[in-house]
């Protein structure tokens, strides 16, 4: 049926700014990266976002419209030897673009290869990870590179890719291709549209005749037998992820740690595991149970040290800690509600009490004049007025109905008498 071996998503990798979907934040006709580009200054940057959402594509179509040599290294079978090389062969006084797909494989010693030559301008870096950067890359080089974040693909853009697909790909418009249900198509995708369009030409190849339907048992039934063809994380990476925090969020240690398993089971990454107990630490549990954090930070620490298989044991004590843990989401709640707060008051002034005032002239002004320190009065507590003016008395913080916060909420009550309502 077909004559071209290459995979669907290779044929259908974009070429131009505006064949890249999903990405308009970036790419858009008023985006900074585009009119960057266009302008031909590119600098070192890492492309942040999950597997299939254009990290790589986007680097190439840097490389194409700037006209600059593009050199590429995976962090997997690289280090610093092909690093030094790749820099070597670049001729003095000249520039290139140098490419790293999943820079987070790198070690310290590996990034810090790097620095010399992209603080001369010798290459242009271009790193690619599916992992905070702020955590994988090390800071030296962090900072010489602007974080550009893809965003995860919506329901709405996959189908767009896959109409692109059907419309525009030599091979598949050979076909009369009719796609009655498309659900399974997405959901197994997860959002990689690498993923997405390989099933789909997966699917279509296992039916006979130019006549093709594509619909979710057939989806299903063919992902099943060639799962080996795919990611090692699993097609069902965002359900499980998300099935594993709300088991943890609702209590059910049993359902968090068969969960955990199969990550563990699927390859899954465990500083991104571990991550995401040290995020649902503080969003979920908080001060209903404050060594919940300290816990989770240190699962965090030793799985970095120890890695896979031994990881799993702490994993598995930390998920069933937290699970069963008295939960509280008053501080999340708290830092939302004041942000919320301060996008729609803007910058109010400080009071002057409680401003800092290192010099005569800003004492001479009042800054610092009715300040209580508090350590002064009795029970280390003075009452005065913290926020400003116009939001005195506003309650931001509200205590979780738990026994450690009821604890918080009786002190503040007692401190604060009536006027934030405890």
């Amino acid at each position: 049926m077909f004559q071209d071996n290459s995979p669907l998503a290779e044929r259908m990798r974009p070429t131009t700014l505006d064949d890249l979907i999903g990405q308009d934040h970036l790419v858009g006709d008023k985006a900074v990266l585009r009119r960057t580009i266009s302008a031909g200054r590119v600098p070192s940057m890492i492309l942040w976002g999950p597997p299939g959402t254009g990290k790589t594509t986007l680097a190439n179509i840097i490389a194409n419209q700037v006209k600059m040599p593009f050199h590429t290294l995976s962090a997997i079978s690289s280090g610093v030897k092909e690093v030094r090389e790749v820099i070597g062969n670049i001729r003095a006084g000249s520039k290139a673009i140098l490419f790293i797909d999943e820079i987070h494989r790198f070690n310290k010693g590996q990034q810090d290869a790097l620095l010399g030559a992209v603080e001369k301008g010798t290459i242009t870096l271009i790193g690619a990870t599916t992992e905070n950067p702020s955590f994988e890359v090390n800071a030296a080089l962090l900072s010489r590179c602007q974080v550009y974040t893809l965003r995860h693909l919506e329901k709405a853009d996959l189908r767009q890719i896959v109409d692109k697909a059907l419309a525009e790909d030599h091979e598949m418009k050979k076909l009369k291709v009719e796609i009655q249900e498309t659900e399974a198509l997405f959901n197994l995708s997860g959002g990689d549209a690498r993923k997405l369009l390989n099933t789909l030409e997966l699917v279509i190849k296992s039916q006979e005749g130019e006549e093709v339907f594509i619909t979710d048992d057939q989806v299903i039934e063919v992902v099943q037998r060639k799962t080996v063809l795919y990611d090692k994380k699993g097609e069902m990476h965002y359900d499980i992820i998300s099935a594993f925090i709300k088991s943890i969020r609702g209590s059910d240690p049993n359902a968090a740690v068969y969960y955990l398993a199969r990550m563990i089971e699927g390859g899954e990454d465990v500083k991104f595991i571990a991550r995401r107990l040290v995020i649902l630490a503080s969003e979920d549990i908080g001060n209903a149970n404050p060594t919940a954090l300290v816990m989770a930070n240190a699962t965090f620490q030793s799985v970095n040290v120890i890695g896979y298989p031994e990881s799993r044991i702490i994993l598995s004590q930390c998920v069933t800690y937290l699970a069963s843990s008295p939960k509280s989401n008053a501080s999340y709640m708290a830092i939302n509600q004041a942000q919320r707060l301060v996008q729609q008051t803007g910058d109010l002034p400080v009071p002057m009490a409680v401003r800092n005032a290192p010099t005569k002239l800003m004492k001479d002004q009042g800054y610092g004049q009715g300040y209580k320190y508090a350590h002064d009065y009795p029970g280390n507590f003075a009452d005065m007025e913290f926020l400003p003016k116009e939001l005195e008395g506003k309650k931001l913080y509200d205590p979780g109905k738990n026994p450690r916060e009821e604890e918080l909420r009786k002190f503040l009550r007692n401190r604060w008498k009536e006027k934030y309502g405890y």
